[in-house]
């Protein structure tokens, strides 16, 4: 099943309890979460106290992204304050299957990311012990930046791989997702959509709508 999972870090933070309620209204289940730690990525986003004031404000699943030098300090906090998965980099974490675990016995999803320039093999160590796989096609960090082509090929690469040892994986995208694009990676493997300018910028219901459109296609 395909999912938008429309991130916060777009988001206009004096009206983020009216965009969260249209966005829930819209029938959208998953809302992103982007924690940067100004270590492993250069910027600093949002932590604990805006988790827990959003998870009080929706019912929406929320999909927390750990940009973050040694995530396992965090997870039992961010666990406790509401989050539904948490996904670590694999570029970040020196004890993955520890904290990943840790994740899945506080009743969490798994999640693992990779960057762009990390080869899509480095994760596959890990496909057992997660329900999704994160392929940054960005450079993580900064919002606004354009999609990276190269990526579709970690996409399918990754997907084949999941096919290929019988796993119910998802595959989520993260960076430069627009309507354009859209097709192209849901064609690759892609299943989890994020994206945060192309959904928060303009008429917020118009461009969920179109979204939705392209995903629930061919379903």
């Amino acid at each position: 099943m395909n999912y938008l999972a429309p991130s916060i870090l777009a988001a206009d933070f004096c009206e983020l309890g009216a965009q969260l309620d249209l966005i829930e209204q819209s029938g959208v289940q998953c809302l992103h979460v982007d924690v940067m730690d100004g270590m492993f990525v250069p910027s600093i986003s949002f932590g604990m106290p805006v988790l827990a004031c959003v998870r009080k404000r929706t019912k929406l699943f929320l999909d927390v992204h750990m940009m973050v030098e040694r995530p396992e300090r965090y997870v039992d906090e961010f666990m406790r304050l509401g989050a539904d998965s948490i996904t670590i980099h694999v570029e970040a974490c020196d004890c993955i299957y520890k904290t990943l675990e840790r994740i899945r016995s506080l009743g969490g999803k798994r999640g693992i990311a990779i960057n762009p320039e990390t080869p899509i093999e480095h994760v596959f160590p890990y496909l057992e012990n997660v329900d999704m796989v994160l392929v940054m096609t960005v450079h993580p960090g900064f919002g606004g930046q354009s999609y990276i082509p190269e990526c579709l090929d970690k996409i399918r690469s990754l997907r084949s791989e999941i096919h290929k040892k019988g796993l119910s994986v998802d595959v989520e995208i993260d960076g430069g997702v627009r309507l354009e694009n859209l097709k192209e990676n849901l064609d690759a493997g892609a299943n989890v959509i994020v994206t945060g300018s192309a959904v928060f910028q303009g008429d917020m219901a118009h461009n969920i709508k179109e979204f939705q459109k392209i995903m629930n296609a061919g379903q």
